[in-house]
């Protein structure tokens, strides 16, 4: 029977889906649990653009071959058929390398895996920091992230530890690049200058709640994968609405709202094509751009320069 919702729409475009490179680390990568105490992630650069792969694929199977069920009715394979396409030379899969050998990555891809996820730098980042959390379970990683989130109470127990300590490392590369602008760093900073004992340092910033934690309504990307984002969108890779719109409005499920009730408006598919077609808004002060995009990127600017000096 076919849908009554319209097909769901993508946040992320097939140029920002590319494998990213590799470059010198700063830190080593860990290959256990422990990690230790506030570690600066590797940094990474954007001054080169990745080519463009080339997608292959035959037109009239495409326009024939049945639409995806909406997210209110998540299938277990609609992951997996994306998937087959990287042995084509097709880029929704290129996440399953880092999930099988993330081994073979340097540390400023991979900056850290357990047995149970793999934590990654994305490509393309729409933030100054943009991570990407992935499990590494066979059964879960091919599965709709509202399918495997709402099914397995032990895969969302894990994926929310993992977070946990994804969302830590994400912040303090936050205070490593930007603590220096923050007027409520400073007082810490100055106190650790001083040499002060740690128990004196005030508190600072706290980066952690400048962090987005979630899950996108209709992935572009095959394996099942959570974003750590700062909320900054502040970035050259953020380049039309459906970036931006993708991370500022529910089509961001956060992991802590999961598992999502039957009922809950965020698995219907028209909804959240919505969300991403919705007219542009600042994520800080809320002031509405309509469909200027280039308008609300330079009025970004200005708020990342605010922002960062809190």
């Amino acid at each position: 029977m076919a849908s009554k919702h319209p097909e769901p729409e993508l946040a992320e475009d097939e140029q920002d889906l590319t494998h990213p490179p590799h470059e010198t680390p700063l830190v080593p990568t860990e290959s256990s649990d422990s990690m230790p105490n506030s570690p600066a992630l590797p940094s990474t650069s954007t001054t080169s653009k990745p080519k463009k792969e080339k997608v292959v694929g035959n037109a009239f199977t495409e326009l024939m071959a049945p639409k995806p069920k909406p997210i209110h009715q998540p299938s277990p394979s609609m992951a997996a058929r994306a998937s087959q396409a990287k042995s084509n030379g097709m880029w929704r899969g290129a996440l399953g390398e880092y999930i099988a050998h993330p081994e073979r990555f340097p540390p400023s891809v991979v900056v850290r895996y357990t047995e149970h996820a793999v934590l990654i730098r994305d490509a393309f980042p729409k933030a100054t920091v943009h991570l990407l959390l992935l499990p590494r379970s066979a059964g879960h990683s091919l599965r709709h992230p509202t399918a495997a989130l709402s099914e397995d109470p032990e895969l969302l127990a894990i994926l929310r530890q993992e977070a946990e300590e994804a969302a830590r490392l994400a912040a303090a590369e936050l205070e490593r690049k930007l603590g220096g602008f923050s007027a409520a760093s400073r007082a810490r900073r100055e106190a650790m200058a001083r040499g002060d004992p740690p128990a004196s340092w005030p508190p600072g910033r706290d980066w952690a709640r400048e962090l987005r934690v979630g899950t996108h309504a209709h992935p572009s990307m095959a394996h099942l994968h959570v974003h750590i984002i700062s909320r900054d969108m502040h970035s050259e890779r953020m380049k039309h609405r459906k970036h931006y719109n993708s991370f500022t409005t529910p089509f961001l499920v956060p992991l802590a709202d999961h598992p999502l009730a039957e009922d809950d408006v965020r698995r219907d598919t028209g909804y959240q094509n919505g969300n991403l077609s919705a007219e542009l808004r600042c994520w800080r002060c809320g002031k509405g751009f309509g469909n200027k995009f280039a308008e609300l990127k330079r009025h970004l600017e200005e708020e990342f320069e605010e922002w960062k000096a809190e």
